[in-house]
């Protein structure tokens, strides 16, 4: 593509960040199918699945796959502006390079911040739960405490590997690990379905306000909140956006497809459960860490708990690898301007991976473990992993609705152009990503454990703001050195 055609779809801001990136140079190695099922294991219907169940079982009483299906297109909603800030600036660290780009340095900074906290907040959080299920492959039975910690350093090492090596093996394990999961998942899902359904539909829509929660408007809200713990994940693809061919077409599609993908199987398998088992039957399961495989275990026979934990397993690595994948990128992004240690901005040189910024990734994430000695402890990483998240989305709906409204942004420019219907879906995608991220850190008694804490009841809220402080004190400290 000659200067000429680029500056035609692209600012010259954008062009100027492109060519100062000096040697830290990705190598375009990936294909939108690439892209895709890097978003779709970082969202994870499996995982997604296992965030969700249980819990709104237990909180709503029923009736919370309404709310599932009304936060999914508020999500493609969110999805939207990132596809269209992809289609024009398709450079690694995704919703981080925008703020920056757009707003300014100081903005990038305060974006960089807590998107690279929230990313390792998350894979804590996976490695943690996903240590659980390796460790029941491996030995079977439950285990905590230090036990936990160390099945989760050992499967953030297997993470790593995955990363580390070469591109080219995480594309395929990442591909058998998202094969496996939608043809296992799926099948189970159909079994069930088709042989084991004992409800009509109308079931999905009952008993609504007979859970923890004390009425059913709180029960719908926090349905709400709880389900937007499923379908975080899809801005994974716009951070990789320099290792993907074509990007500001590539990673639009991406986008769409993993969030669209997922959202189907998981409200498809959410609902399957729901029709397939005795009402009292699925509350007393949802009691316990494992709501899922007893169910199918119950319902299709025992031969099946084996197969569909390796299924948990397969995809829980998966997403582990596809976030330490694409959080690296956002360490490597922030590095490669001056807002983290220029080690993490180096790359190598035969295979152009950022292993410095892999390695830093797993190693914080790796100390984040060691919350898991307090179940209080651990409890808050899980929350904020979700609620800082909704926080960068807040923060990159409105610096594009800031920036589009004041003519900083020109999404015209883009290979992605939606016209007015922009501002518009702009406008809802930044109005719900507020509300969730302020309905997800509201504190509810009845969500978290018996007797927990004041400060865990608060973690979103405590965290970020924690956060703030901490980017506030190092752009006061730069602004005194730069004078």
């Amino acid at each position: 593509m000659s200067v000429e055609k680029r500056e035609n779809r692209f600012p010259a801001t954008h062009i100027e960040s492109i060519s100062n990136t000096g040697t830290a140079q990705l190598c375009r190695s990936m294909s939108v199918w690439n892209c895709f099922t890097l978003g779709f294991s970082v969202v994870s219907p499996v995982v997604g699945l296992y965030a969700i169940f249980g819990i709104q079982n237990l909180v709503t009483g029923g009736g919370w796959i309404t709310a599932l299906a009304l936060c999914l297109l508020m999500q493609l909603m969110v999805a939207t502006v990132y596809a269209e800030l992809s289609s024009q600036f398709p450079i690694a660290g995704g919703a981080y390079k925008w703020s920056r780009l757009l707003i300014g340095p100081k903005a990038g900074q305060y974006a960089g911040a807590i998107y690279v906290s929230s990313a390792i907040a998350m894979l804590t959080t996976t490695a943690y739960t996903g240590g659980m299920w390796l460790s029941a492959v491996v030995s079977g039975g439950e285990i905590q405490g230090v036990p936990a910690v160390l099945w989760g350093l050992a499967f953030l090492l297997i993470c790593t590997a995955v990363n580390i090596v070469n591109q080219r093996v995480y594309k395929i394990i990442n591909l058998l690990g998202v094969s496996a999961e939608v043809a296992g998942s799926i099948c189970m899902a159909l079994i069930l379905f088709s042989f084991f359904r004992v409800y009509p539909v109308s079931e999905l829509f009952q008993h609504l306000g007979t859970g923890l929660a004390p009425s059913s408007t709180t029960a719908f809200l926090a349905a709400l909140a709880i389900a937007g713990w499923a379908f975080i994940g899809f801005d994974s693809c716009s951070t990789i956006a320099e290792e993907v061919h074509h990007p500001e077409k590539m990673i639009p599609r991406a986008i769409f497809l993993s969030l669209l993908a997922v959202g189907s199987v998981v409200l498809f398998n959410s609902s399957t459960l729901m029709l397939s088992i005795d009402h009292d039957t699925l509350i007393k399961a949802s009691a316990t860490t494992d709501p899922v495989s007893p169910i199918i275990a119950g319902t299709i026979g025992a031969w099946a708990a084996k197969p569909f934990l390796v299924i948990v397993v397969t995809a829980f690595l998966s997403c582990g690898s596809s976030i330490v994948n694409y959080t690296s990128r956002i360490l490597f992004s922030m590095a490669r301007e001056g807002n983290l240690p220029a080690f993490f901005s180096q790359v190598t040189e035969k295979t152009q991976l950022p292993r410095n910024a892999i390695g830093g990734t797993v190693l914080l994430a790796g100390l984040g473990l060691l919350f898991g000695l307090n179940d209080g402890a651990v409890a808050t990483i899980i929350t904020f992993g979700t609620g800082g998240l909704y926080a960068m989305f807040s923060v990159t709906m409105g610096v594009g609705l800031y920036t589009r409204l004041t003519g900083r942004w020109n999404p015209a420019l883009g290979a992605l152009r939606l016209g007015r219907w922009g501002t518009v879906i702009n406008t809802l995608a930044f109005i719900w990503a507020v509300f969730e991220l302020i309905n997800i850190g509201w504190p509810r008694e009845y969500m978290a454990a018996p007797g927990a804490p004041w400060w865990q009841l608060w973690a979103v809220p405590l965290v970020l703001g924690v956060i703030l402080i901490l980017t506030t004190l190092r752009v006061q400290i730069n602004r005194k050195h730069k004078r």
